[in-house]
């Protein structure tokens, strides 16, 4: 599980895809129209929805202290590291945790949450996890 103030998973490259759903939340948070929000900060191409990237930074939304909208934050980031590519693949696993300090740290995580919240992920991103 995460540990408190940690960002090092924002701070990987690569992309952060949202959900209609991730987009209209993230928009309200910033009482923005969705449409503005999509404008400013959203790349959309015809099956995925991300983040545009900021120049020299990987995300418009990390901050020093963490993630300016947390409370609303992508189904992605909410599930990290419990993502199906990462639950699947002990080696994958293993390099998350090069980087992720919360990996082996407290509580050990039921098996079921942790099929549930990669099952959660894989149903909120069709277009990258298709079957």
């Amino acid at each position: 599980m995460c540990v408190p103030a940690c960002t090092s998973c924002c701070r990987e490259k690569g992309f952060v895809y949202l959900s209609e759903e991730n987009l209209r939340r993230a928009a309200a948070f910033l009482r923005l129209t969705p449409a503005a929000f999509e404008r400013k900060y959203v790349y959309r191409t015809k099956h995925l929805l991300r983040f545009r990237k900021p120049r020299g930074a990987q995300c418009h939304f990390l901050r020093e202290q963490g993630c300016a909208i947390h409370p609303v934050k992508p189904a992605q980031c909410r599930a990290f590291p419990f993502w199906p590519e990462l639950v699947a693949d002990r080696a994958e696993w293993n390099a998350t945790a090069a980087y992720c300090p919360g990996i082996g740290c407290g509580p050990p995580v039921p098996i079921e949450t942790v099929h549930r919240i990669a099952t959660e992920m894989r149903e909120s991103y069709p277009g990258v996890y298709d079957s």
